[in-house]
């Protein structure tokens, strides 16, 4: 499988297969080559269907039947690769060779890339495109960025100041300590901390101790399974206890939650109900909407479990069987590569849970969660050892 985007006699060609044959969308017009004309190039897919738009005209390959997963589990090239070799022949009209020019602002699956020389993994042969201290992101939040003497300087909009335009002015005098984010409410011309975990209090300068997690709707943890590379990951299992008296919540999203192609394991609450949705390498949902089990949302504790044996999903709410399905018979797709990645009640601050999971869950989760355990682990995961925010002691009151 590959995905390619190249200048071919003048033209953009976006090339891609993902496993039975090989689609080519060609611009209709050219580039102009005269070293200072900036272009705006918006190229993918959806599914098996391109499409590539260059400074606004369209081009778009329609969707037929056929696959439409993209699999590579390769580095990402920019510019060039570190070998001609490894670009396949039929990614590229004519023999493959580096590109000569300026590449800016570039975005990947609405994950934007810092081209700097330390953001990639790697590269070679690149210079400064700009030539001035100005960068062409130097000033955020939309500052105009001026060339002095002694290198730049920004000129910030009005809600917004520091060196370079990325401070709020509602955080400027803030008093959150060194353990919290400043949030800017400019609606009513202040701020709130957010909290790193293992902190509380207004300015987050209170230490806390929890086994029991307790979010609020703006929390979240991140935990990274340190032991992920000797996982079986054709058999997953995740099993926690949780109360909630909300009828709206994402409670895990095991996955790296980067773009629709990463696998993920989920479970959460929809209309006060317990679903699970499960992705091994094509989107499935998988949601459990019986009747009987709308009391999810009683605030009392329910002990869910989650079973991946190959594509045959087992779930247990309170000890009791409630769904058993194969999600796939052919066995297209057998393992759970989550990456190592677990989150609990929602996601980073401003990634909102209804978006990351294109509505497959609409809130955050507000309510406790305890007695996590991964796979056929002897002891609970250790939330307090994790990353996150906005998570307070849930231990009072059980």
């Amino acid at each position: 499988d590959f995905l390619c985007i190249s200048l071919v006699n003048g033209y953009t060609q976006l090339r891609y297969n993902l496993g039975d044959r090989t689609v080519i969308l060609q611009t209709l017009q050219k580039v102009h080559t005269n070293g200072n004309t900036w272009h705006l190039l918006n190229a993918g897919r959806v599914g098996n269907e391109g499409y590539l738009d260059l400074d606004g005209i369209n081009v778009t390959q329609k969707a037929s039947p056929g696959m439409n997963a993209l699999d590579t589990h390769s580095d990402f090239f920019v510019g060039g690769v570190s070998s001609l070799n490894l670009v396949n022949p039929m990614a590229i009209e004519n023999e493959p060779t580096g590109f000569t020019g300026c590449i800016r602002e570039m975005v990947i699956n609405n994950r934007e890339l810092n081209l700097t020389v330390t953001d990639p993994k790697g590269g070679a042969n690149i210079g400064d495109c700009d030539g001035t201290d100005c960068g062409y992101t130097m000033c955020k939040n939309n500052g105009t960025c001026q060339v002095v003497n002694s290198g730049f300087s920004c000129s910030c909009p009005k809600d917004w100041t520091g060196t370079k335009c990325e401070q709020s002015i509602h955080c400027s005098q803030n008093m959150c300590g060194s353990h919290a984010l400043c949030i800017p409410q400019p609606s009513s011309f202040s701020y709130t901390c957010a909290c790193a975990l293992g902190w509380t209090g207004k300015y987050c300068d209170n230490k806390i101790k929890f086994y029991i997690a307790k979010f609020v709707g703006n929390s979240y943890i991140k935990y990274t399974d340190p032991f992920y590379g000797k996982r079986d990951l054709q058999y997953s299992r995740l099993s926690l206890n949780f109360t909630t008296n909300q009828t709206e919540g994402l409670i895990v999203w095991m996955g790296k939650s980067e773009d629709e192609d990463n696998d993920f394991l989920a479970i959460g609450l929809a209309n006060g109900t317990l679903k699970v949705v499960i992705n091994l390498g094509e989107r499935i949902s998988v949601p459990l909407m019986h009747r009987k089990y709308f009391t999810c949302s009683d605030g009392r504790w329910h002990f869910t479990t989650v079973v991946q044996n190959q594509t045959c999903v087992k779930v247990y709410l309170d000890e009791e069987l409630i769904l058993f399905e194969d999600i796939d018979p052919q066995r297209k797709y057998t393992a759970l590569n989550y990456g190592g990645i677990c989150y609990f009640g929602g996601f980073e601050i401003g990634r909102k849970v209804n978006i990351v999971t294109t509505g497959l869950f609409q809130k955050e989760f507000i309510g406790k969660i305890k007695d996590v355990v991964l796979f056929q682990d002897s002891k609970k995961i250790q939330l307090m050892k994790a990353e996150g925010y906005n998570i307070h002691d849930g231990n009072s009151g059980n």
